[in-house]
């Protein structure tokens, strides 16, 4: 029962600026993978930062089932339950007994 979510991975398009810098863009030419039978849970907490302004950064985690490996990388954003969450570091991906993937876990981040 825990691997009942649905997210969507969204990966930015690669824009060039005005002085030829290539830079992501979240906006409708992102390409969007939708994903079933995934877990995302909170992960250590939220931290408040308040130097130059008010932001909650809240941790997630994203599992994934035995078996189940995602095209997911650390410059990609994952949509789910109304948030948006950002991959914060490498994509562990667990090897398997005799090869392959056993699952996968992603730190993510919510930031408000």
């Amino acid at each position: 029962m825990l691997f009942l979510q649905s997210i969507t991975i969204v990966r930015p398009a690669t824009v060039t600026d005005e002085y030829g810098n290539e830079q992501d863009d979240w906006g409708p030419g992102a390409t969007r993978i939708p994903v079933d039978g995934v877990n995302v849970q909170p992960q250590g907490g939220s931290v408040e930062d308040t130097d130059d302004r008010q932001v909650t950064v809240t941790g997630w985690r994203l599992y994934t089932p035995r078996r189940m490996d995602l095209d997911l990388r650390e410059t990609d954003r994952i949509e789910s339950d109304g948030m948006t969450l950002q991959v914060t570091g490498e994509v562990a991906r667990w090897p398997a007994p005799g090869g392959g993937v056993h699952h996968i876990e992603a730190d993510l981040k919510e930031v408000d």
